[in-house]
């Protein structure tokens, strides 16, 4: 039995860090994404929505390419970040939160996307002949009925993140409590030929996996039983 040492704790929390973070600006950013695609008739929802996407259908060693290299110190984000006095963001926390949040949007916006578009048009139109904003009716409406979509894109958001591999390589490298999350840790035990390690750190994500399928699972099922 080989417990956990500092180094594997370390990586687990980083990665919960970087998860939670990473699901929290997900949340804020995909909610007005997902509400506009499930809205418009403009000309570029199929191309904005191709875009979002993306990362579903790129490995990640090219998302995580491009995303290096628009980081970097020549690219138009690591200018940026440098004309704010923020340094360049490759091996940073910071550049692993910005790659999660490009990589893992996919799996906020459409969950979102779909929950808006399930609403219909009877709940807004009875909100607007009872005279409320488009604030109002997007809050106290809209919301509360896309909640379980919401459970939905918060848990894969967060699931997603916790699994990456190619992209925190890239763009993290393998700095001890600074960029080494656990996807990245359990290939360093491996390379070692530290496998009992590696066990331990494996196991945890294949339970921690099964229990996100779980839930997600569960709560749709019971969603069907109250429809």
């Amino acid at each position: 039995m080989v417990p956990l040492d500092s180094v594997d704790l370390a990586a687990i929390w980083l990665t919960l860090k970087l998860a939670t973070l990473t699901t929290v600006l997900l949340l804020l950013i995909g909610t007005p994404i997902g509400w506009w695609l499930a809205r418009t008739r403009s000309k570029w929802k199929g191309p904005i929505g191709a875009v979002v996407a993306l990362p579903l259908v790129l490995p990640p060693s090219v998302l995580g390419f491009y995303l290096l290299v628009a980081m970097g110190p020549n690219g138009f984000i690591g200018q940026l970040t440098q004309s704010l006095g923020l340094g360049t963001l490759p091996f940073t926390f910071a550049g692993l939160v910005v790659a999660s949040v490009f990589y893992s949007l996919p799996f906020v916006v459409q969950p979102l996307q779909n929950a808006f578009e399930a609403i219909g048009e009877r709940p807004l139109e009875v909100a607007a002949t009872l005279r409320a904003s488009p604030a109002d009716t997007f809050f106290t409406v809209v919301l509360p009925l896309a909640k379980p979509g919401f459970v939905t894109a918060a848990i894969l958001g967060f699931a997603h993140t916790v699994g990456e591999f190619g992209v925190v390589l890239m763009i993290g490298g393998n700095i001890p409590e600074q960029t080494r999350v656990v996807s990245v840790q359990i290939y360093d035990h491996v390379e070692a030929m530290e496998y009992a390690q590696a066990h331990w750190l494996a196991g945890g994500m294949l339970a921690f996996s099964f229990v996100v399928l779980l839930v997600l699972y569960t709560s749709r099922l019971k969603q069907g039983w109250r429809g």
